[in-house]
């Protein structure tokens, strides 16, 4: 890899536009970002990556019915002022500390045109530099981060870089997948080729993608000129392909992560999050995992 370009990576891009049907009815009032994983918003564990990252400077890509998420990251002097009276300082520290991860903005995507287009909305925010992009079904593990990696890629090399996660092969159709070649560097891979959700057979590798890019700039021309794909929707993934492709860009790159990875995708992965952040947790950790032992030994 050559050391194309050293832009710094400061800004995050997080779309945060989604219906979230799967978890109708909670969803009917409240964004699914929202719904709380023990006892934080998943967005709020995004958000708290990105920042840990380097990242102070987020950019949400909101839709309709998102004032809830704006509400969270902002001040809320009545309740703070009640915990202050009472003295709860280690509420009040946990209700502050939301308001005061980062400088986040907000725009809204409007048209419900794919994860390509919602990243498009970021251009005029994020100008010519490259950027991050979190996705908020996936939750990384605080203490196995891959951001860190992924940013120096880019500003190593000037290129794009996708998270990468092995899963079973029959699994793959889950996922968006890549074809990808070796580097000289242990965990990272050139992407050659990507495709959306393939069928075992037709399936590349069994590498798939997960939801943190790391971008250069160079995609977001690439998106205004993308067609609708998959669902008739502007995919991330096609205008990453047409990077992959292009000798004149600077390529596109994959991080393959193998640390604890959270999927809040679907109800019952949820169920699994919660369990699983709240078992790795020092104030709850072994009560509950006392608990679960004891349940499922009922269940047996």
């Amino acid at each position: 890899m050559t050391d194309q370009s050293r832009s710094t990576v400061r800004k995050a891009v997080i779309p945060v536009a989604g219906l979230g049907t799967r978890f109708l009815p909670a969803t009917k009032a409240t964004p699914k970002e929202m719904l709380p994983v023990v006892d934080k918003p998943a967005i709020q564990y995004v958000v708290e990556e990105a920042v840990s990252a380097g990242l102070q400077d987020v950019l949400m890509i909101t839709g309709r019915n998102k004032r809830p998420l704006e509400d969270h990251f902002d001040r809320v002097d009545g309740l703070e002022a009640a915990l202050a009276k009472k003295g709860d300082d280690k509420k009040l520290a946990a209700v502050r500390h939301s308001s005061e991860l980062g400088d986040i903005h907000y725009v809204r995507q409007g048209d419900p045109k794919g994860l390509g287009h919602a990243v498009l909305k970021g251009r005029q925010h994020v100008g010519d530099e490259p950027f991050a992009v979190l996705l908020g079904d996936d939750l990384i593990d605080e203490r196995s981060p891959i951001l860190p990696t992924m940013i120096d890629v880019t500003e190593r090399t000037g290129g794009s870089v996708v998270a990468l996660m092995e899963v079973p092969p029959e699994s793959i159709h889950l996922y968006g997948c890549a074809a990808v070649e070796e580097t000289d560097e242990d965990g990272v891979v050139r992407i050659t080729g990507l495709v959306e959700k393939p069928a075992q057979e037709e399936a590349p590798s069994n590498l798939a993608i997960i939801g943190r890019y790391v971008l250069a700039p160079e995609i977001f021309d690439v998106l205004e000129t993308t067609a609708p794909g998959r669902g008739n929707e502007i995919q991330l993934t096609d205008a990453l392909q047409t990077l992959a492709e292009d000798e004149s860009s600077h390529g596109v790159y994959g991080v393959v992560f193998s640390g604890d990875r959270y999927d809040t995708g679907d109800k019952l992965d949820y169920l699994k999050a919660v369990v699983q952040i709240a078992c790795s947790r020092d104030d709850l950790g072994e009560d509950l995992k006392g608990w679960l032992k004891e349940y499922v030994a009922e269940l047996d």
